[in-house]
């Protein structure tokens, strides 16, 4: 994209995360604009796909997805038959990509039906570990790693999802028990902590099923006892800059939900 019109896109992508009439007027453009840029931009599917195999925590147990019955005849809807066929799911919310909303880890959490629709569009940061991970395989990313970053890339913009890019989704099919491993790489609490209190984020993600490299889950109990969500074993990070896209991000609205498969996209200027 020209620099020109990937500069214009920029201001008319921050009208639309701002969600403010007045804030794209600003920028010259009308809604219609918008959505012309947008069509234009690069988009990255940050999701896998699930299937019965998908790895799962032992915990949970692999999902069953099987053809839907009439109930009076047992007879599963075929198209030949019925003119249409349908998929029954079994399966645990915490499934493939997915949400963790803050009721996952709490009494009085917000459920994923009562996250703010303006939660589910920000802008996109990604901090890479990989890097660290030749010397480190199961490297935390650190509070001096997240300082190294800013001082090349800027400060983490207040509102921001920050990704953990380990590049961990690239086994997500093609070695599923290395996928599955532990420990593996992954955030430290006091990244976490310093994210959320003094640079002010929305949300934050990772590639592994997990927050954290030890068993104690403190980085994942944080953020939801915090009243944040995460979305976890997100795909493609590698794909998307440091910075600069937006991530959409959105779920099934479930009553009362702990957590669903979710679809994340990044829209790439």
């Amino acid at each position: 994209m020209h620099h020109d019109s990937r500069a214009t896109l920029l201001r008319l992508l921050a009208g639309v995360y701002l969600f403010s009439a007045s804030s794209v007027a600003a920028t010259g453009a009308t809604l219609n604009d918008v959505y012309m840029s947008i069509s234009k931009a690069r988009f990255v599917d940050l999701t896998h796909s699930i299937g019965p195999d998908t790895p799962v925590w032992s915990g949970f147990g692999q999902a069953r997805m099987t053809p839907a019955i009439d109930p009076a005849t047992k007879r599963p809807y075929t198209i030949a038959n019925d003119g249409f066929r349908t998929t029954y799911y079994e399966m645990v919310g915490q499934y493939g990509t997915h949400v963790d909303p803050p009721a996952h880890f709490d009494d009085h959490g917000t459920t994923m039906d009562k996250i703010p629709l303006k939660q589910m569009i920000l802008p996109l940061i990604v901090l890479d570990d990989t890097p660290y991970l030749a010397k480190d395989p199961n490297h935390a990313f650190s509070l001096e790693d997240l300082h190294a970053w800013e001082r090349r890339h800027g400060r983490v913009p207040e509102g921001a999802f920050v990704a953990l890019r380990t590049d961990m989704s690239k086994d997500w099919e093609s070695n599923p028990e290395r996928f599955k491993r532990t420990p593996f790489p992954a955030w430290k609490l006091e990244t976490i902590k310093f994210l959320y209190e003094q640079r002010h984020v929305t949300a934050t993600g990772h590639e592994s099923m997990d927050t954290d490299t030890t068993d104690k889950m403190e980085s994942e109990t944080y953020i939801l006892k915090s009243g944040h969500y995460q979305i976890e074993v997100m795909a493609n990070l590698d794909q998307v800059p440091v910075k600069g896209a937006l991530i959409v991000v959105t779920w099934p609205k479930v009553k009362e939900g702990l957590g669903f498969p979710a679809r994340a996209f990044a829209i790439v200027p």
